[in-house]
This record gives C-alpha cells, structure tokens and sequence, in this order.
C-alpha cells in the first residue's frame, strides 16, 4: 500500500472503479471505516480503494490488503488554506466510480465537493446533502450484534448495491513478521519467567469523562494479580504518567511488583507489536481496546457512562466484553441525556463500583487471563 499527499502534479489514475474512502478524526474512526473498504473489495474485487485520512493514524492502515493507497490528510492542510486548496484540487484531477464520506465533516464535505464522482454518499444531514447523490441515515438504537460504528458504515454502501450490506466484517490490523518478531524479543526481557503471559492494561482514559475511578482502577488491578500470575503492562500518554504513578501507589505490593509502568514503545507501529503479543487489554474503553480487537486481542473495557456501550461494542465476538453502569443500575439513566450524564459524571462513577462485574472479570481471566 501506498502512502501519498495529494500534489497537483500526479496524474489521474484510467482505473474504471476507483473509490474514495474519507474518514478522518481519531484511531477509533479510522478503524471502524477500514470495514468500508473491505466491503467494497468484498463486492468489487478488480476496484482501487483510496482512503483518506489523518497523518497520526496511518500507523493502522499501513499493509491493510482493502487499501490500495493512502492519501494522507497532514495538519499542513489545516494550517494553512492554501495548500488545503491545492490539496482540493488535486482530489478533483482524480476521477472516482465513489466517494463515501464516513466523517460527515467541513473538511470532508468539501473533499466531497470538490471530487468527480457519479455516486458522493455519507449519512444525512440536512445542511449538507446538497454535496452528495445519496445519503443515509444513521441508526442510533444499537441491538448488541453489530456496533453502531460498524453497522452506520457498512450501511454507506446500500446506495451502490442496490440492497442492504449483508457482508459483516469488523477492523483488522496487519502487523509484519518481523515487527512480531522484534515485539517478541523485548517483551521477553521484562517477563519474570519463561512465556509469563501479559496483560495490557487501559490505566487511563482519553479525558477524566472516561477514566475509571483510581482507587476502584487499583482494586482491579489487584484482583488481577490475585486469580494470575500475569505480568501487567500500564498504557497511559505521557501526560498522565503521574497518573498512571497515583494508581500504581494505591496498589498493594504483589501487584505492584508483576506490574510494568515504563515500558515505552517508541511509535504507535511498535506499541500494536507489542499489544499483539498480549494475552489481553483490560481497562477504560478507547482507542487501545479498539486496536486490541483488531488485532484479535480478547478485551475486557469499563465504558464510561455517557457513551452508548451499543455503539462500539458488540456480543457476537466472543473474546470481547464490556461493561457499563447501565447494565447494572439501569435506572440510574432514566430520563436523562448526555449532557446531565457528564454533569453527574463523578457520582455515577462513584456508583459503577468493581463488585458489580467483578465475577465476570474473574471469568474473563479464566479464559484469557492465566
């Protein structure tokens, strides 16, 4: 696969079903959209699949087989408009069958505006279906098969098929060998014994909204320690180490010394290899669990209680589980919206005590986790 910005000097590709993927934002995103190109290489297998999107998450993308090339959105063309325009028209040099615009963004919509496509299609949205020949409306009530973020994008190709998708597929990631290989060598030096198996452990979530309570987060962490022998690797940014570092501190002595808080991976490529030699990602739900199932990794993520556990999590895959508050206190969200949840979102943490899925952690840790 080919990694590319867009210049006004490249030619236009004389390919006959040549499709552009948009979708920009955060790993998350780009993950989910990755689905859309394995649709379309699913339906149309002699197709050229473009994906545009953020430089920070190429990392993902690299060896994708859906793929073909990679046009990459670098904050230049944020910064500055000129060079977003020339970007612009470069994309309208190019000829498409498709463009399906997953973001649904002001970028986005004008690389939708600008693109010569017969079909332009992304999800509704009143102020802005004026760009494109078909939109789609999302669903927002999820039915714990398919996650909402999987299910509203492989729902973008309705209009080229004529019917609805059925071909379910969910992300994947595709690691070299020799990437494996080098993941392998050091994580064996911080193992205390021969194949001592390792748990990659959410400590922290992207913002305090989706950060499990520390001392309840250290409680699991003993749990842990307590039914394995498991070596636990922490996964915090820099800017929450000292965060990381207060959780570790509440942990009781055993755990602190099977567990591992500076264990670095230089590039986000490094971090997947390592991850991929994990028995397990347990923690706050975000970006690393999705990596984690896309690298068939078996999770177990706490969901914060303003997000829609339906809309990434999904009870067909067996190695995945997720909780969230509302399993257990369902009444705890009546009548309220998102924005009274964040206002409450402290008591409701406070709330969503380890005791209450305690069990299904233990059992989880039978299956994954000795």
């Amino acid at each position: 696969m080919n990694l590319a910005i867009f210049d006004p000097s490249i030619t236009a590709l004389p390919i006959e079903m040549k499709f552009l993927v948009i979708q920009q934002k955060m790993i998350g995103d780009v993950l989910a959209s990755t689905v859309i190109c394995e649709s379309i290489k699913h339906y149309f297998p002699n197709s050229s699949v473009h994906f545009v999107a953020n430089e920070n998450t190429l990392p993902v993308l690299l060896n994708n087989p859906s793929i073909d090339r990679v046009v990459v959105f670098g904050k230049d063309l944020r910064q500055s408009k000129w060079k977003f325009y020339r970007f612009l028209k470069a994309i309208q040099k190019e000829e498409f069958h498709t463009v399906i615009d997953a973001y649904g963004k002001l970028e986005s919509n004008l690389i939708s505006l600008f693109a010569r496509s017969k079909y332009k299609i992304s999800h509704f949205k009143g102020y802005t279906r004026w760009i494109y020949t078909h939109t789609v409306k999302e669903n927002l009530n999820p039915d714990g098969k398919i996650p909402l973020a999987i299910q509203n994008r492989l729902a973008l190709l309705g209009p080229i098929l004529n019917r609805p998708n059925d071909f379910v597929t969910f992300p994947k990631i595709f690691l070299k060998e020799s990437e494996i290989h080098e993941a392998k060598n050091k994580i064996d030096t911080i193992r205390d014994y021969k194949n001592q198996k390792l748990v990659m452990i959410g400590i922290l979530g992207s913002s305090p909204l989706k950060t499990y309570p520390s001392a309840y987060m250290a409680k699991i962490l003993d749990f842990i320690c307590e039914k394995t022998n498991t070596k636990l690797l922490f996964n915090y940014i820099p800017n929450q180490k000292s965060d990381a570092e207060a959780i570790y501190n509440q942990c009781n002595e055993t755990t602190k010394s099977k567990s591992v808080l500076d264990f670095y991976a230089p590039s986000l490529r490094e971090f997947l290899a390592i991850l991929s030699q994990c028995s397990a990602l347990i923690g706050n739900e975000g970006g690393a669990v999705n990596m984690a199932k896309a690298l068939d990794i078996p999770t177990f993520c706490i969901f914060s209680p303003f997000i829609i556990k339906g809309a990434w999590h999904s009870n067909i895959q067996e190695k995945h589980f997720g909780v969230h508050l509302i399993d257990y206190l369902p009444e705890l969200f009546e009548n309220k919206g998102k924005k009274d949840i964040k206002r409450n979102i402290d008591t409701l943490y406070e709330t969503f005590k380890t005791s209450l899925f305690i069990e299904q952690l233990g059992n989880f840790l039978s299956k994954y986790g000795q």
